[in-house]
């Protein structure tokens, strides 16, 4: 799982491939609320927030 920018998330995407050989479901964090997890406050990779699950 990674919680990810714009600028971030093909990158994210090649990393769930690499690790999972399988196409990863991707949810936009502006559209989709989960109740009982709140999303990590920036990306993993840079200071810029978190816009896109990539499960």
């Amino acid at each position: 799982m990674h919680v990810v920018c714009k600028e971030h998330l093909e990158l994210a995407i090649d990393m769930f491939v690499d690790e999972y050989e399988d196409a990863p479901d991707i949810v936009d964090l502006e559209e989709v609320k989960f109740t009982g997890w709140d999303p990590p406050p920036h990306c993993e990779r840079c200071a810029e927030p978190g816009r896109f699950l990539v499960v």
